[in-house]
């Protein structure tokens, strides 16, 4: 080991929580370092956290490639484009993906070393009680390291959740990332869990040409979401061939050589078995805490192995605050960077802040699904008196263009107030339409700010004026 270096501020974990929090940290005027555990296929780091590497990115890129496949193949005809010979090249699709990747991973070293911030590639441990200089954290290899920090924030993220007797191998039995990076189109897929992950990946495969049967354990479909919005997405799912099956009990899976078969009960409590080519298993994910040594600094955890923080990400240990998916809320990378951002600043002295009721939520489908603030049965739930108004894509200009009208839009503003308590949408580029509500609730604006703002013409945002217009029963094109 070396000298002892010494830091303002170490971020444990180079993810999106991680990464953000070390770059805000060294604007504010800090030495910081950032420490993290990752490597590429080469053996060289990679930061960017599973997020880039395993999750979001991706599987983003696995999505557009897929679809453009499946519009290849289906759609462009529509539009006087003949597409004869056809084919899938595999191969280079993932290549394309890796690329993507790398891209990030790379992106990420020039923007520590644009902000001074010390990169060591290992992972870090507590080494002891904190001491004058601060918390002693010693770096395993390749780093091989012992440094110091006044503040330590820990952003190890999460690790995907296995099914008791039915660990990941990546080869039948795959985690998120196994399923990007499967090397030929399995002709049957299974997915256990349908959630974010379970349902992009399923659409993926499906697209290049697997039969996939999606099996969830929940009497409801995306049991999240805004229930109208999710029972439009059951149907336009199934009508794309997904097998979404609910109420599922899964027993036992048995991996054989070249595939793996699932004992499950349906939702009418009769026996099944099925056999796939591939096995998906993501039915969420667990917080990582290994190779902390939270124990040799009594780290605080709570009963389902969170790092403990109150409203501010601070732990019970004086100086030291974690982010992201190792804390409790949404497991979002988009929240981890806002919760890092705001400990940088805490730590300066600021203010930092993050407000979960604005946190937007997106799944990657075709259509997109996105949301931000309360469902409609949460506002039941809670006796809120609210009004409702949707505008389905269907009669909106740009969407017929572009030849996606499935989906709609979706207000729900307080009845008294026309505050708005939630947006909902399912259909094209919903992940970017949602932006304009969130700005929107941030601000407190009603429905009737939004149904007042002059969108432009034609273009798929005019569904979210006309959705506000419908608050008062006063669309004008539908």
């Amino acid at each position: 080991m070396s000298t002892t270096k010494q830091f303002d501020v170490v971020v444990i974990g180079g993810g999106p929580g991680g990464y953000i929090a070390a770059i805000r940290a060294a604007q504010l005027g800090f030495s910081v370092a950032c420490v993290d555990a990752a490597e590429n296929a080469k053996g060289g780091p990679a930061l960017g956290g599973t997020c880039t590497n395993v999750g979001c990115i991706p599987s983003k890129a696995l999505l557009q490639s897929s679809e453009h496949y499946e519009h290849a193949g289906h759609s462009f005809a529509d539009h006087g484009i003949d597409v004869s010979g056809l084919k899938l090249n595999l191969g280079q699709m993932l290549k394309r993906k890796d690329t993507i990747v790398k891209q990030n991973n790379d992106g990420i070293v020039f923007l520590f070393k644009k902000n001074k911030v010390t990169f060591f590639h290992g992972r870090a441990s507590f080494a002891g009680a904190a001491t004058a200089e601060g918390y002693p954290l010693s770096v395993s290899a390749p780093a091989n390291e012992t440094i110091s920090a006044k503040h330590v924030i820990v952003a190890t993220g999460s690790n995907a959740r296995e099914l008791p007797g039915a660990p990941f191998d990546e080869k039948l039995i795959l985690s998120n990332t196994g399923a990007l990076a499967i090397d030929a189109v399995p002709a049957k897929l299974g997915v256990i869990g349908a959630g974010v992950i379970g349902l992009e990946m399923g659409s993926v495969w499906r697209r290049l040409g697997s039969e996939v049967t999606v099996l969830e354990g929940l009497p409801v479909f995306l049991g999240a979401v805004d229930e109208q919005i999710a029972k439009e997405a059951g149907k336009l799912f199934a009508k794309q061939g997904l097998n979404i099956n609910l109420g599922c009990k899964i027993g036992q899976i048995t991996p054989g050589k070249n595939n793996v078969s699932v004992a499950y009960e349906n939702a009418k409590g009769e026996a099944q078995t099925a056999v796939f080519d591939k096995l998906i298993i993501s039915i969420g994910r667990t917080p990582n805490t290994n190779g902390l040594a939270a124990d040799k600094v009594g780290l605080q955890l709570d009963e389902r192995g969170f790092i403990a923080v109150d409203g501010d990400c601070k732990t019970n240990l004086p100086n030291v605050w974690a982010v992201g998916d190792v804390v409790r809320g949404p497991m979002l990378a988009h929240k981890a960077e806002e919760e890092g951002v705001a400990v940088a600043e805490r730590i300066a002295g600021q203010h930092g802040h993050t407000n979960f009721n604005t946190i937007p939520w997106v799944i990657y489908t075709s259509p997109e699904i996105a949301w931000v603030g309360q469902t409609e049965q949460q506002l039941k739930a809670a006796g809120i008196a609210y009004k409702a108004g949707t505008f389905p894509f269907m009669a909106n200009g740009r969407a017929r263009a572009l030849g996606d009208t499935s989906g709609m839009v979706k207000f729900l503003a307080d009845a008294t107030t026309d505050e708005i308590l939630g947006v909902h949408i399912i259909g094209p580029m919903a992940s970017e339409l949602i932006a304009e509500a969130v700005v929107a609730m941030e601000f407190k604006a009603s429905a009737e700010d939004i149904a007042r703002i002059c969108h432009a013409h034609p273009s798929l945002s005019e569904a979210t004026k006309e959705a506000a217009l419908a608050i008062d029963k006063r669309t004008l094109n539908f």
